[in-house]
């Protein structure tokens, strides 16, 4: 069967070698392709790729984030591969939470990629359960003193911000505290108000920290 793959990459260079790559493939096939979140939200549930393959830093927000609303909103979601040009423990702790099936960094070789594709879309995942455990430990050990910035929220918001840790959607934080999803959204603008945060994936990746620590 044929692997249809989705590329976001703000860079076009960069993703028409990724294509090249992975078309020289016989059982690959890039269906669509953006430079902005936004327009990837647009096109990947229209299209319903087996694999997405998403660069971490875009123009308008994280592939992280796409990753996430995209395995929200697409049934059955895509296999969500993420790139990065970069080593970061926050942004592969992001990736886990939003149910990426991998994190890999740019440099990896052109064999290595077409393999990680055919593996997340089999149902495979790249994410070594070992450097997942070290990543939260670090991340652990970092927030051991007590944040005044988590002191400062409501219960309602921790207990949402600890949902935004497991990577839940504001519809879904909402159907399980019982709110509308737009009371959510207002919860959620306060909490990164106060945090001194303006992406979600930042939330996420503090909410781990503070549960890790016991809000220390």
């Amino acid at each position: 069967m044929t692997i249809s793959v989705f590329l976001l990459d703000d860079h076009e260079i960069v993703r028409r070698g990724i294509a090249q790559l992975l078309e020289s493939e016989d059982d690959i096939e890039i269906v669509g392709e953006a430079g902005t979140a936004a327009q990837a939200m647009a096109r990947i549930p229209a299209l319903r790729p087996d694999v997405a393959v998403l660069d971490v830093r875009l123009p308008d927000g994280e592939g992280v984030s796409v990753c996430r609303d995209v395995r929200s909103a697409v049934t059955p979601p895509p296999a969500c591969l993420i790139l990065t040009s970069y080593s970061d423990d926050k942004a592969l702790l992001g990736a886990i939470m939003a149910g990426a099936a991998g994190y890999l960094l740019k440099q990896v070789t052109g064999v290595d990629l077409v393999g990680a594709v055919r593996t997340v879309a089999a149902g495979g995942s790249l994410l070594d359960p070992n450097a997942t455990a070290a990543v939260l430990e670090r991340l652990r050990k970092s927030g051991e003193r007590a944040d005044p910035r988590y002191e400062s929220l409501s219960p309602q918001e921790r207990r949402i911000l600890g949902l935004i840790a497991d990577g839940l959607t504001n519809r879904q934080i909402g159907t399980e505290m019982h709110l509308a999803e737009k009371t959510v959204k207002n919860y959620v603008s306060s909490l990164l108000h106060k945090l001194g945060f303006a992406r979600r994936t930042e939330a996420a990746v503090y909410g781990a920290e503070m549960r890790r620590g016991d809000g220390r």
